[in-house]
């Protein structure tokens, strides 16, 4: 059947969007209503989006990948993503949610400079670069992903798909700012939460034998089902390091973390955590069910296991109803990047627009400020992915990594320590963001043993804050606290 029957319902599905953009666009009044939607959120809104916007198209196209290819040990990364998640419900959401709002603050960047007193705006530079330059490239990572999906499904060319996934998030995002990111992410969380359960579950019952089949399938492919391969000293570090490479980067990153920001009442983030925690529970299992079924599924190995969902759900669907399925891994996708643009987009306008070019800017500037970042990021982001010069699941970690090591320690440090002072926060940032952006260059002459990025760079930022804090303690008078 041609390519025209998917057509229909993506673009159904992308119409949906623009008009929660259209609708919410009414309540822009302000940056702060675009930036945080002037903290109006209710808690069913800010848990679904907060976790919607942590599940990219890696929920559907690497994550089952690792699965399928590397058997259930790659199911630890589940565990760190669901223990790293948790814990920032737990220590972080209420404590910042509190401290933004008593420090007038609405961006992190904005947050650290007053938390710290810095008059010199060195922070406000350090962090903003840091965030927009790793921004940049995990949205880069989800439109590659946009565009593979566009290959496979519609069969139309790459660039093509890149550049139609673009100007629909950035239109959406643009029209109506947080309000609109944090409903559409709520849409879509629910929306691709039935996705990845029904498509797995249906895959499964078509097998012949059940489990056995996949268990005898694996087999033959040497594919372990244990999720400890063996006992060796090697397998039990590597289950720790796929824990902590993808756990500790939560407390870093800008664009779940605001969505703590945005609600109304911190009393009630109590509630946002659990109803987040279920549905991250589920939709990880569901991902690594797709992986393991697809296993048996196929009978021939796959070109791209990172197109297992796509290809699972072109076999078991008709090409109408598969459109529809298949806007779940859009949803994945677009879930993501926006609030990752948004974020981005403030930055741009707050902490450098504001402070450096119109210290005096009306709302109405700012506003417009924010909607131009929106703009700039979107094609800086446009620009990296057409150059496709790493696959998903690399580019994903690497921003991942990046942001976690840039603000995940300073995160921690700005809410639970009195000594931490602005010179250590400005090292800090530094420390986690180089190191995050150049360990694979400088791992090899480290140790020849493989260490994500993440840890080094995470530990080393926590120390270096600590370290210079402590040393530079009686030059520095604190001026704000959390």
């Amino acid at each position: 059947m041609s390519h025209t029957s998917y057509i229909l319902p993506f673009i159904a599905y992308f119409c949906i969007l623009l008009a929660i953009g259209i609708i919410s666009h009414q309540k822009q009044r302000s940056a702060a209503d675009f930036i945080v939607g002037n903290r109006s959120l209710n808690f069913w809104v800010t848990g679904l989006s907060a976790h919607a916007s942590d599940m990219s198209s890696w929920l559907f196209m690497a994550f089952p990948a690792g699965i399928y290819i590397g058997g259930l040990s790659q199911a630890w990364i589940a565990i760190g993503l669901l223990l790293g998640m948790y814990l920032n419900w737990q220590f972080v959401a209420t404590k910042l949610r509190e401290a933004t709002e008593k420090n007038e603050s609405y961006t992190l960047s904005t947050f650290f400079e007053r938390r710290f007193g810095d008059s010199s705006g060195a922070i406000r530079i350090v962090t903003a670069f840091m965030a927009v330059f790793f921004f940049t490239c995990y949205i880069a990572a989800g439109l590659i992903g946009m565009g593979e999906i566009f290959v496979s499904v519609f069969g139309i060319n790459f660039y093509v798909g890149l550049t139609i996934s673009s100007v629909v998030v950035l239109l959406y995002t643009f029209i109506g700012g947080f309000i609109t990111v944090a409903w559409t992410d709520l849409f879509q969380a629910l929306f691709l939460i039935c996705m990845i359960i029904i498509v797995p579950w249906i895959a499964f019952n078509s097998l012949e034998n059940g489990f056995a089949s996949i268990q005898q399938a694996a087999d033959l492919q040497s594919i372990s089902l244990s999720a400890f391969p063996d006992i060796s000293l090697f397998s039990i570090i590597t289950i720790v390091f796929l824990i902590l490479q993808w756990g500790l980067g939560y407390f870093g990153q800008p664009h779940i973390i605001t969505k703590f920001m945005g609600i109304k009442e911190s009393s009630e983030l109590h509630k946002s955590k659990y109803l987040g925690m279920t549905w991250q529970l589920v939709a990880l299992s569901a991902a690594a069910c797709t992986g393991l079924v697809g296993i048996a599924f196929f009978k021939t190995p796959l070109a791209n296991p990172e197109h297992i969902f796509v290809e699972m759900v072109k076999v078991l669907f008709h090409p109408v109803a598969a459109g529809f399925v298949l806007c779940g891994v859009i949803a994945a996708s677009l879930s993501t990047m926006d609030s990752q643009i948004l974020v981005s987009a403030s930055l741009l306008s707050e902490d450098f627009y504001k402070h450096f070019l119109k210290k005096q800017a009306s709302q109405k500037e700012l506003l417009i400020a924010s909607r131009v970042g929106v703009v700039l990021v979107s094609v800086v982001s446009l620009i990296l992915a057409l150059l496709k010069n790493s696959s998903i699941q690399a580019a994903v970690l690497y921003a991942w990594s990046g942001l976690g090591c840039s603000f995940g320690p300073l995160v921690l440090m700005s809410l639970y320590s009195k000594s931490a002072n602005k010179y250590g926060a400005i090292t800090g940032v530094f420390v986690g963001g180089i190191i995050a952006a150049t360990w694979d260059s400088l791992n090899p002459y480290v140790t020849s043993f493989t260490i994500p990025a993440m840890i080094p760079g995470f530990f080393l930022s926590l120390l270096s804050i600590y370290v210079v804090s402590t040393l530079t303690k009686n030059n520095y008078v604190k001026v704000s606290s959390a």
